[in-house]
């Protein structure tokens, strides 16, 4: 990891736990950098299997340097207008202790949230972010009634189903009921997702992968009653990327049949595909089944260029995907419902609504899902 990278990150987390909005730079910062520990002393790690335990897991795991609750979806009006949408919660430890001050503005938490709506009609893509420390009440996260927050941007549960996720900004606003649907799957080796060979390099991960979901999104001055699926993804680690990797691919599918995937690309700096790549197939009655990189292709083609990284550093991203598990007789082909669905924030990274089409078992499937890809954009542009 490049060290100028390394002291990025820890400057604006740095300007999160002192102040509540800090000014930075678009785009400033790399995602993969933000999740390589230069110091790991102090910090609990993820290195064996562990029991899960709910509603606790829902909750905080401060021992650990980072941790996200990760919200997508696509939602559908009764005239089939449709939207997608994103609200993530970041937590990152600026140190593994509390500092010994006696301020109730002391901590040692910095938050991050991101929120976006894809407007697929409109075209429109809408992305904020807020920084925040978890102090005074401004931040953090509860397992037991459960709840996460920014400021005012929530999700919260009673104590923990339906959860109810709440954001606004700027005339952009998601409140949205989420039923829990099918129960918890445990990525990876039962909830240990190994992301490298080297020890600690590793996360515990689970997801909530088709959750019913209806509420209500306001874009342009209209609020649309809405209904749909959402997918909740949960990890927590110290430090969960080896140094040769730059990025991602990251996909979650949900198909017509009932059936879920979740599958990931772990790119290396000379663009190869690490060994540590895995993905996840779950039935309609929620049974899972693991999926090592040999058991399936995922393959981008197409290309498209961001307008906001500049001539000189284009961003080019993969415009489709096809995704095949020849073990399931799975064939998919994977389209952005729009093509700019890229959050200018200061981790430049795309994550957007997609649709879905192909053949599972040799009969015609649909379906929708969310793309992340993160490390294509460089730091800094």
């Amino acid at each position: 990891m490049k060290l100028r990278t390394r002291l990025l990150l820890l400057t604006a987390f740095a300007c999160a736990a002192c102040r509540e909005q800090p000014s930075l730079p678009h785009a400033s910062l790399s995602v993969a950098g933000a999740l390589r520990a230069s110091s790991d002393q102090g910090y609990a790690k993820a290195l064996i299997v562990r029991d899960f335990h709910f509603p606790a897991d829902h909750g905080p795991h401060p021992e650990f340097r980072t941790e996200w609750w990760y919200y997508t979806g696509n939602l559908d009006t009764v005239e089939g207008r449709r939207f997608g949408f994103q609200l993530t919660f970041f937590r990152s430890a600026l140190a593994p202790t509390a500092p010994e001050r006696a301020s109730a503005w002391a901590t040692r938490q910095a938050w991050l949230a991101h929120f976006t709506v894809s407007d697929i009609e409109g075209k429109r893509f809408h992305s904020f972010e807020r920084w925040s420390r978890g102090a005074v009440g401004l931040a953090g996260a509860q397992g037991e009634p459960f709840r996460v927050w920014v400021k005012d941007w929530t999700a919260a549960g009673a104590p923990v189903f339906p959860m109810r996720l709440r954001a606004a900004e700027e005339g952009v606003a998601i409140d949205l009921v989420l039923q829990e649907g099918k129960p918890p799957v445990l990525q990876g080796e039962r909830g240990l997702s190994r992301k490298g060979s080297e020890p600690g390099n590793a996360s515990y991960y689970y997801s909530l992968t088709r959750m019913p979901t209806s509420g209500t999104i306001r874009v342009d001055g209209q609020s649309f009653p809405v209904t749909g699926a959402s997918w909740m993804d949960r990890e927590w680690s110290t430090s969960s990327l080896g140094r040769d990797q730059v990025g991602w691919d990251w996909l979650a599918l949900q198909l017509s049949d009932g059936w879920d995937a979740m599958l990931y690309r772990l790119r290396r700096a000379d663009g190869s595909t690490d060994p540590a790549s895995s993905g996840t197939l779950i039935a309609p009655d929620g049974a899972s089944r693991p999926l090592a990189l040999a058991d399936f292709r995922l393959e981008g083609s197409g290309e498209w260029r961001s307008p906001r990284s500049g001539a000189q550093y284009p961003t080019k991203y993969p415009a489709r995907w096809r995704v095949r598990v020849p073990g399931e007789e799975l064939d998919l082909d994977v389209r952005p419902l729009l093509a700019d669905q890229e959050l200018d924030v200061s981790f430049r990274y795309w994550e957007g609504a997609v649709g879905i089409a192909g053949t599972h078992h040799g009969r015609p499937v649909r379906g929708r899902g969310y793309v992340e890809l993160t490390g294509y954009a460089p730091a800094g542009r």
